[in-house]
C-alpha cells in the first residue's frame, strides 16, 4: 500500500514542503515518484519518518539523524545518550518552573497590581538559556561580537551579574510604563530609554543596525524572552521590539 505526500503530511503533521526538503537532502526519499512528479510513500518510508520525528524530538540535527539512520549504528545506544540529555533538560525545566512559580507568588503578594514590584529581579532570569538556533545564528553572522559578548558575560562576578539583572528589570518596568501610558515608540522619551538600553548592550558588544534589530526580534521570537517580558506587562516584548527597530533605523543606519 502506498500513500501520497498529502496523505503522509496529514497523518504525521509534517508539511509537504518539509517532506520534499527531506527528499532533497537525502534524508527521506519516497518509495517512488509518479509520472506527474507526485511522491508516494510505503511502509518502510513511514517507519523511517517515525524515527526521524523521534530523533527530532530528542533535539538531533537533520545531518546527525541521517548519519545515524544510514550508518546502521546501534540505535538503542544513541537513544540512551539522548535520554540522558532529556533528563538533564528536565532538571533545567524544573528549575524554570520553580522560578515562574516564585514570581507568581511575588506578584500575587504585591499590594499595587498596576505597578509590578519585583523584590529580586534576578529570579526572573534563573534557569533561562539562549535559544540554540538564535545563538547559532548570532555566532554565524557576528562571530567577533558573539565571542566578545560571551567573554564579557562570563567575566562578570556574581555581584555584578545581580546588579546588571536588576538594572535590566528596572528598565523593562520603565518601558512597560510608557506602553501602559500609550506613548508611541517614536516618542523622544521612549527613544531615550532605548538609547540607554543600547548603551547597556554596548557594555558587552557593539551591535550594528542589523544586529540590534536582530536582538529586538529575539525578544519576541524566543518564547523564553517573550514570556519574561510579558511577566512585567503583556505585550511588552513587541512594544520594545518596535522601539528598538525605530532606534536602529534612525540612529544606527
Amino acid at each position: 500500500m502506498a500513500w501520497s505526500i498529502a496523505d503522509v503530511a496529514r497523518m504525521s503533521g509534517v508539511t509537504s514542503r518539509t517532506l520534499r526538503h527531506y527528499d532533497e537532502i537525502g534524508l527521506l526519499a519516497p518509495a517512488w515518484t509518479a509520472n506527474d512528479g507526485h511522491r508516494h510513500y510505503e511502509e518502510p518510508q513511514l517507519l523511517r519518518l517515525q524515527q526521524i520525528l523521534l530523533m527530532r524530538e530528542l533535539d538531533l540535527g537533520l545531518r546527525e539523524i541521517r548519519e545515524v539512520l544510514d550508518s546502521g549504528a546501534d540505535r538503542v545506544t544513541v537513544l540512551r545518550e539522548h535520554h540522558a540529555r532529556l533528563l538533564a533538560e528536565q532538571d533545567r525545566l524544573g528549575t524554570l518552573a520553580h522560578t515562574v512559580a516564585r514570581t507568581i507568588a511575588e506578584l500575587e503578594e504585591s499590594e499595587d497590581q498596576d505597578m509590578v514590584k519585583i523584590n529580586r529581579p534576578e529570579n526572573l532570569f534563573e534557569g533561562f538559556q539562549p535559544d540554540p538556533e538564535i545563538e547559532a545564528e548570532t555566532r554565524e553572522k557576528w562571530p567577533e561580537a558573539y565571542e566578545q559578548s560571551r567573554q564579557a558575560v562570563e567575566g562578570l562576578t556574581p555581584e555584578a551579574t545581580e546588579q546588571w539583572q536588576r538594572e535590566v528589570t528596572a528598565q523593562m518596568v520603565r518601558f512597560a510604563e510608557h506602553m501602559a501610558a500609550g506613548t508611541p515608540v517614536t516618542d523622544p522619551a521612549v527613544q531615550a530609554e532605548v538609547d540607554t538600553h543600547y548603551q547597556g548592550v554596548c557594555r558587552f558588544w557593539t551591535p550594528c543596525a542589523e544586529a540590534y534589530r536582530g536582538l529586538a526580534r529575539t525578544y519576541v521570537e524566543d518564547p523564553r524572552f517573550r514570556e519574561n517580558f510579558d511577566r512585567i506587562a503583556v505585550g511588552l516584548a513587541a512594544y520594545q521590539q518596535e522601539a528598538m527597530t525605530v532606534y536602529a533605523e534612525t540612529r544606527l543606519s
